[in-house]
């Protein structure tokens, strides 16, 4: 009975580390080594995969629904401007 426990409460930490990860998962923001270790949880935990599919699809809504968006004409020189001293910085 205590094996039980101890394997669940693997389980809910392995559920836990991989939807910790989801976002970076993603965006392909993890070492290979964790990009394989959420793959691999994925293919074998149907709630985390619900889970990852629904954020995937938010991600996916949220960027098409930005790359809609009308910015204003002078807002890239803005930003640009905005990192100049930044950049000046770096060069030191």
């Amino acid at each position: 009975m205590r094996e039980s426990c101890n394997m669940d409460r693997l389980d809910r930490y392995t559920c836990d580390e991989a939807l910790r990860r989801v976002e970076d998962f993603l965006d392909r923001e993890l070492t290979a080594d964790e990009m394989r270790m959420v793959e691999a949880h994925l293919e074998t935990c149907e709630a985390c995969t619900g889970q990852f599919l629904f954020e995937r699809q938010v991600l996916a809504d949220l960027k098409d629904k930005l790359r809609r968006v009308a910015l204003p004409p002078d807002l890239l020189a803005r930003i640009s401007r905005s990192l100049e001293p930044e950049a000046g910085l770096g060069g030191q």
